[in-house]
């Protein structure tokens, strides 16, 4: 069997008396990339908060490579990186220096942060803009600096949130082969999209949120086979049966 490298055991978060997650349990081996897919207000962001320690579960326990969140957060969170959808960049420094900057702060010395920095730049294809500032950058370029970041330290566990939302096909792919390569080097990805094609491309399983409750959790060819014929039915499919085709503003 897959050694489990993430626990999520019945997760329970509210906000005064709205209940944002209610009762969320899934798991997620090592070397997966994982899909948690869900309409806007599903529970998907407030999940991914609890799974990356930046809020206590009312109840409900996680682990990570074997260390709760609650009894050793320290030693779960030096294994994650977070890659937030809202941008979380410095404009007017360069893309050296906002790699430079969030090394340091995950505790790695000068020379260490340094050659991570510039193979994180290699990586995302721009070692030649390493002295650019990010103000000058195009969308899907601040994406990929926003990766890079994530990167910093050589977390085990990525947490992907909305990482391709406005940008060109060419940094959208990019980024995918970036996903994929650090899969094939021992990274495990939770990965969050609103674009089914890409969970569809990326995900070994994927899970669906709705109303704060996973509603279904398969591989993608399972989940369209639950409706109809998997090589006609398409995954946008599967989510609007589930989800509904109401408007989630």
């Amino acid at each position: 069997m897959a050694e489990l490298f993430l626990v999520a055991d019945d997760l329970h978060k509210s906000f005064n008396d709205h209940k944002a997650v209610n009762g969320v349990t899934f798991t997620i081996a090592r070397n997966e990339i994982f899909g948690l897919l869900g309409p806007n207000g599903a529970g998907k962001t407030t999940t991914i908060r609890m799974l990356s320690t930046v809020l206590d579960p009312d109840a409900g326990e996680v682990k990570i490579s074997g260390f709760s969140t609650r009894e050793h957060p320290n030693e779960a969170r030096a294994l994650i990186g977070v890659c937030p959808q809202e941008l979380a960049l410095y404009e007017d420094l360069s893309a050296f220096d906002n790699l430079m900057f969030f090394g340091r702060l995950v505790g790695m010395n000068s020379r260490e942060a340094k050659a991570q920095t510039m193979s994180n730049l290699a990586m995302m294809g721009l070692e030649t803009r390493a002295k650019d500032k990010v103000s000058k950058f195009s969308g899907g370029m601040k994406r990929r600096v926003n990766l890079g970041i994530a990167l910093m330290g050589q977390p085990k566990l990525l947490f992907l949130d909305e990482p391709t939302v406005g940008i060109d096909p060419q940094s959208r792919n990019k980024i995918f082969e970036t996903i994929q390569g650090l899969r094939q080097k021992g990274m495990t990805v939770l990965y969050t999209t609103h674009y089914m094609e890409e969970a569809d491309r990326l995900c070994d399983r994927i899970a669906i949120m709705d109303g704060g409750k996973i509603v279904a959790m398969d591989t993608s060819r399972a989940l369209k086979a639950n409706i109809g014929d998997p090589d006609k039915t398409t995954l946008e499919d599967v989510f609007l049966k589930l989800t509904g085709r109401s408007l989630r503003d």
